[in-house]
């Protein structure tokens, strides 16, 4: 059998057949995947990588590597993801137990290949988001060499990112992060069985997963150093939240409303209270960060990373601007609408932009629910002078819009790629703008995971740059794509010029004057922030 040329993946033919690497034997277990002649790609799906998170184990580091022998595993299907925090009970496709990672290889791999690595970290402002939604087919298909692609799940909202004294002191915080870590920590040690080459990693997320990525490269402490864990960052649209200390009062605050919910409020020790979590069904839980969600109605995603002094000892702000990063090449970017659509979720009115009375201090409340530590102050010089309402027709939801999107990512993909430059290293930062595809939050993902049935020319044309631009990145270190423009590396310090993505029209530009300006305002604002 002869299948049409894929460009990263190579001719299969029946000769290689008894050369396929669909069994894979680690120290832990021996995983069978599933050999697909037609994508030219081998699947590992729902790989253990820890023990499961469960009762002794909530709110602690992840359990790496899976302390009992598996066996014989069918890798062939996903298995569970982690519960979302919207979510009142574990659903038939997710679950507490939920450690699990998926690996895609080209199917002409073998154990000597050392094929450079794609891991990729989902979305969803760490309380939702699974993995199932990344299908790796059309990157590693549109790639001109052949490189691995994997996934791996992590904890959300109350299990991953539950905050508190009483969590630091009997436990661990940020434990969705850890889950990562260990997560990059399983591909450093069990790649090479794959045909990996764990030199050569690349990490990769969007949204919040882009966030996590910035939470990496400025984690430990990091003052410069190679990272053993990755070699290359990439980001979509990275989030820069607040990162609140473990004991600020609106954590703590968090903490009790939610463990009052889950029964165990009324414990007289933080180790009792715990415990109770801790012995707590998994349902209790569930329902418990459900109602604790409902009751933030100004707020998005109230439950996420936090400054713990260990894993994050300096928020990401401080950490770039200073130097305190794993030096190492980057490409991220932001989409020109950014902000759009969120505050129209939120169930309080007096923040919601949507609504016919919104006026500025709608705004303000809407960005206050986000960044609580915002203040008025800061919001009146903000509208003043960087984001006069006249700019916007008088349209104070397409003037909260900007904002938004500016302080939470656009400027944070100026940040980071500004920071690579301002730090000798290589950094490319793009600029999504497409009116037919969105140019909205998480649209220029339809570029790597869904199919070009019913796009247009202009637009196939685009989402075939993109995906050669970010796999020949993976696998070489520079952005190419053929028949489309040279992508070069920034050289400012707003990581200037980036790659504007606009079907038809993909050019370098210059980052706007007025643009640097507004995202000089925000940094400056990081320590009120707590960004």
């Amino acid at each position: 059998m002869i299948l049409p040329r894929l460009l990263g993946l190579a001719v299969y033919s029946a000769a290689y057949c008894n050369a396929v690497l669909s069994t894979v034997t680690l120290d832990y277990g021996t995983f069978k995947g599933h050999a697909n002649t037609t994508s030219g790609i081998i699947s590992f799906r729902g790989i253990r990588y820890a023990d499961p998170p469960l009762g002794s184990l909530r709110w602690q580091p992840p359990a790496f590597p899976p302390s009992k022998k598996l066996g014989n595993v069918d890798a062939t299907k996903f298995r569970f993801a982690c519960i979302g925090t919207s979510q009142k009970a574990s659903g038939a496709t997710t679950s507490e137990d939920c450690l699990f990672g998926n690996v895609y290889i080209p199917i002409q791999t073998t154990l000597t290949s050392e094929l450079p690595v794609l891991v990729f970290f989902h979305g969803g402002g760490f309380e939702s988001g699974r993995t199932s939604k990344y299908p790796p087919d059309y990157l590693m298909q549109a790639s001109t060499k052949p490189f691995i692609f994997a996934t791996f799940e992590y904890r959300l909202g109350q299990f991953g990112f539950l905050g508190g004294p009483a969590v630091r002191n009997n436990g661990a915080l940020n434990a969705g992060l850890l889950d990562q870590k260990a997560a990059l920590q399983w591909v450093q040690r069990y790649i090479g069985k794959f045909g990996g080459d764990p030199k050569r990693v690349t990490i990769w997320g969007q949204s919040a997963g882009a966030g996590s990525v910035i939470y990496h490269l400025t984690s430990d402490g990091s003052v410069g150093n190679d990272s053993d864990l990755f070699h290359q960052a990439m980001g979509d649209s990275p989030s820069l939240l607040s990162l609140l200390d473990y004991d600020n009062v609106l954590v703590k605050n968090l903490f009790i409303t939610f463990a009052g919910f889950a029964g165990c409020g009324s414990k007289s020790t933080d180790s009792a209270t715990m415990s109770c979590l801790r012995a707590a069904s998994t349902n209790k839980l569930a329902t418990a960060g459900s109602k604790t969600l409902q009751k933030m109605t100004s707020s998005l995603y109230p439950l996420g990373p936090i400054t713990d002094g260990i894993y994050i000892q300096k928020r990401p702000v401080d950490a770039l601007l200073s130097d305190s990063f794993v030096q190492v090449p980057m490409l991220f970017g932001s989409n020109t609408n950014e902000g759009a659509d969120w505050s129209a979720t939120l169930a309080n009115p007096e923040a919601n932009t949507s609504f016919p009375h919104a006026n500025e201090g709608t705004v303000f409340n809407f960005l206050a629910g986000q960044y609580t530590t915002f203040s008025n102050a800061s919001f009146q010089t903000a509208v003043s002078n960087y984001y006069l309402l006249s700019d916007y027709g008088g349209n104070v939801s397409l003037q909260g819009q900007q904002m938004y999107g500016e302080m939470r990512y656009i400027c944070t993909a100026l940040l980071a790629t500004g920071a690579a430059v301002d730090a000798g290293l290589p950094a490319y930062q793009y600029h999504w703008d497409n009116p037919t595809l969105g140019s909205g939050h998480g649209d220029e993902l339809v570029a790597f995971f869904n199919s070009t049935q019913g796009l247009d020319a202009a637009d196939v044309s685009l989402v075939t740059a993109m995906r050669q631009y970010w796999t020949s990145f993976v696998t070489s270190g520079i952005p190419v794509a053929a028949g489309a423009p040279a992508w070069t590396a920034g050289n400012d310090t707003d990581g200037s010029p980036r790659l504007l993505l606009h079907p038809g029209n993909v050019k370098l530009e210059n980052v706007s004057n007025a643009l640097s300006q507004r995202c000089a305002f925000w940094r400056g604002l990081a320590p009120e922030l707590m960004t």
